[in-house]
């Protein structure tokens, strides 16, 4: 079985250091195989910033935990005009990875990041054609029976806002990422940016999708929430099996709120019956 714990949006200099060492402790007490931080590090993309985030992932690597780590768009400047278009990600590659778009293979476990931040479009992200080539080349070398995970710190799809009807903006060259998305047979999308935890079946949100399970991480650190409390999630990963587990903040640490169980089944991951919320120290 691979464990990931997934990450997002930590927002360094919007962040309340209670969360910060909360989540340290609770990712030392699960003992993931990876973790996955799906962008913006940072509130501003400041040196002190970057120099905050930089400290918290090498408290992590330090407590032996491997890191894969992908931009989002609040870590490109936003008002130094000079750095956001002439060197928009240097602090970035800097601090936190040098590396825009990373990989690390588990046991059964392919996983894949992707760079969605652009200077250009200040929150909104994009992929490009060049993009999807690399994301076709670096799967096709996987095993086909191995579970693809794809990260990236934008949602590659549409997703629903609140309670409502209405659907957030999805990428820029969605069709492209679906696309590749479908015809790889990518089984996770993994992102951030909506400050919501959920998941759901890609074809439930676009029909031509696929069996894509779509995971969204909500704000592990931030203290600029939307409508839910801090939280992140673990993902344990065995053969046609998934179990996805959200930790929220409970005032004085994470704990593990709601569990749901995804097999796979004629190429999609299904729905079944909620499982058991565990949450023991392992």
């Amino acid at each position: 079985m691979a464990r990931l714990i997934h990450l997002s949006d930590l927002h360094f200099g919007a962040h309340d250091d209670r969360l910060v060492e909360a989540v340290a402790v609770r990712i030392d007490e699960e003992k993931p195989d990876l973790v996955v931080a799906s962008g913006d590090f940072t509130q501003r993309a400041r040196t002190e910033q970057f120099e905050q985030a930089c400290a918290f992932l090498g408290r992590l690597r330090d407590s032996g935990h491997d890191v894969l780590a992908v931009p989002g768009n609040h870590d490109i400047p936003l008002y130094d005009v000079f750095r956001r278009f002439l060197s928009p990600l240097t602090r970035y590659k800097r601090y936190i990875d040098d590396t825009l778009c990373p990989s690390f293979d588990l046991p059964g476990v392919a996983v894949l990041g992707i760079n969605t931040a652009r200077s250009l479009t200040f929150k909104d992200g994009r992929i490009s054609h060049e993009q999807i080539d690399f994301v076709r080349e670096s799967f096709s070398r996987t095993n086909p029976d191995w579970t693809r995970v794809l990260v990236t710190h934008h949602p590659l799809f549409a997703l629903p806002v609140g309670d409502g009807p209405e659907l957030g903006r999805a990428i820029g060259r969605q069709e492209l990422a679906l696309d590749a998305v479908e015809e790889l047979g990518v089984d996770l999308v993994l992102a951030g940016h909506n400050h919501r935890a959920s998941s759901q079946d890609a074809s439930d949100l676009v029909t031509r999708a696929g069996g894509t399970l779509v995971v969204q991480a909500g704000t592990a650190t931030s203290v600029r929430v939307r409508d839910e409390e801090q939280s992140f999630n673990r993902i344990e990963i065995e053969g046609d099996e998934i179990v996805l587990t959200v930790f929220g903040w409970a005032g004085d640490r994470f704990e593990a709120q709601q569990a749901k169980r995804y097999r796979r089944q004629d190429g999609k991951w299904r729905a079944g019956i909620d499982a058991p919320v565990v949450d023991e120290v392992h």
